[in-house]
């Protein structure tokens, strides 16, 4: 019986991805950095500084980098990514969210690599009553993110309960990496263009295609 739900943000509460992946490979080319869209699907979940420091290493290696540029380039990303439109809740996530919060004895936290400071009230305002900064595992919790395991770890510590009793929703390769070296059961939803395959090294315990098939497979969980 799952009793802890600890749910990643991006691809799995808000249908966000695409204008992420469109504001990354927008900021990135104006640097000289080449960034596709399949690039920010196989690297969601890791924080922006080190998908940041990853562009860099791996195309500039002789390009030092400070904390003061890492900064200046998120701030410009993440106004890019507003200015595409943001983020809109993902099609079946409250329903998913509500469904949870009705059984008995159940939390729900969030395990994000985010480090957005409006976090809690864009939840609050897509999914009220739902989320409490107290079950909230950020960038400003656990600056070493995914696929460390690291967030989940600190999640799952924090809720007190058992791991068999914890269940990861999850959308992405590194935060399926990341979960499993936690130790934690993890159900992926697909709702991205990657294929089974990315994720088959790490075994995950269900793969399911959207939020809604989520929302059937509650009832196994309990």
């Amino acid at each position: 019986m799952k009793k802890g739900f600890f749910f990643d943000m991006d691809g799995v509460l808000f249908d966000s991805l695409p204008n992420h992946a469109r504001a990354w490979e927008i900021v990135m080319a104006r640097h000289g950095l080449h960034f596709t869209k399949e690039d920010c699907y196989r690297q969601e979940g890791c924080t922006s500084r080190d998908v940041i420091l990853n562009a860099y290493k791996q195309q500039m290696p002789d390009r030092q980098v400070s904390l003061e540029e890492v900064e200046a380039f998120y701030h410009e990303k993440g106004e890019k990514f507003v200015e595409l439109g943001g983020a809109h809740p993902m099609p079946g996530a409250y329903e998913v969210l509500q469904a949870i919060r009705s059984m008995p004895d159940t939390q729900i936290w969030l395990v994000t690599g985010s480090a957005q400071l409006t976090l809690l009230d864009q939840l609050n305002h897509a999914f009220p009553g739902i989320f409490v900064r107290e079950r909230m595992i950020t960038a400003f919790e656990c600056p070493h993110g995914k696929p460390r395991p690291e967030p989940y770890l600190k999640a799952w510590e924090s809720s007190g309960l058992p791991k068999e009793e914890c269940c990861v929703i999850e959308n992405a390769p590194l935060g399926l990496q990341a979960a499993r070296a936690a130790g934690l059961f993890t159900v992926i939803v697909n709702t991205g263009p990657l294929g089974y395959e990315d994720f088959a090294p790490w075994k995950p315990d269900a793969f399911l295609p959207d939020m809604r098939a989520l929302l059937d497979y509650l009832p196994k969980l309990r």
